[in-house]
């Protein structure tokens, strides 16, 4: 019967000591549950500031996408304008030079002391005997003062003189 008691007495000890290890690892458990509680609602705040913060990351970088795609929309229309400025530029720059060499080559033959007056009034008279005899009209043509590029009365240097005029060297 001792034996029975001690055996007892033991088994109660065994079970105080397995009530206290349990009760304190439910305590554990408790403390552990908090600390998880705790680290989860910092993380969903966390998460949420991440969030917001990548939403704010994410709409200022479509401001800036916008910006650079106006920018860019501009720069390209700009640079349509500058080409078409460029093109014009150089077409006018091919004439001048065109003109240039021309009032250079009749200031050179006006130098050399030719005069080629009488010889463009010919010119002109007969273009425009033949300009009367091809027309059906009647002689209306001649009338409305409208004169071509080569009817027109150029001097050696370029300036439109009379036709009664007669340039001298």
């Amino acid at each position: 019967m001792d034996h029975l008691a001690a055996e007892k007495e033991t088994a109660r000890a065994q079970l105080s000591s397995a009530e206290s290890q349990l009760q304190g690892m439910k305590e554990e458990s408790l403390v552990q549950a908090r600390k998880i509680e705790d680290l989860e609602t910092r993380l969903a705040s966390e998460l949420a500031k991440d969030k917001s913060e990548a939403e704010k990351a994410k709409a200022e970088a479509d401001a800036f996408v916008a910006v650079y795609r106006a920018d860019a929309e501009s720069a390209q229309v700009q640079a349509k304008k500058t080409a078409k400025s460029a093109k014009t530029l150089a077409y006018w720059v091919a004439e001048l030079a065109k003109c240039q060499s021309r009032r250079e080559t009749l200031e050179e033959i006006h130098a050399r002391g030719f005069d080629l007056t009488e010889e463009i009034k010919k010119a002109k008279e007969l273009k425009a005997d033949a300009g009367a005899l091809d027309s059906d009209d009647d002689d209306d043509d001649d009338d409305d003062g409208s004169k071509s590029g080569f009817e027109s009365e150029e001097g050696p240097n370029g300036e439109e003189t009379d036709p009664g005029d007669n340039q001298e060297t």
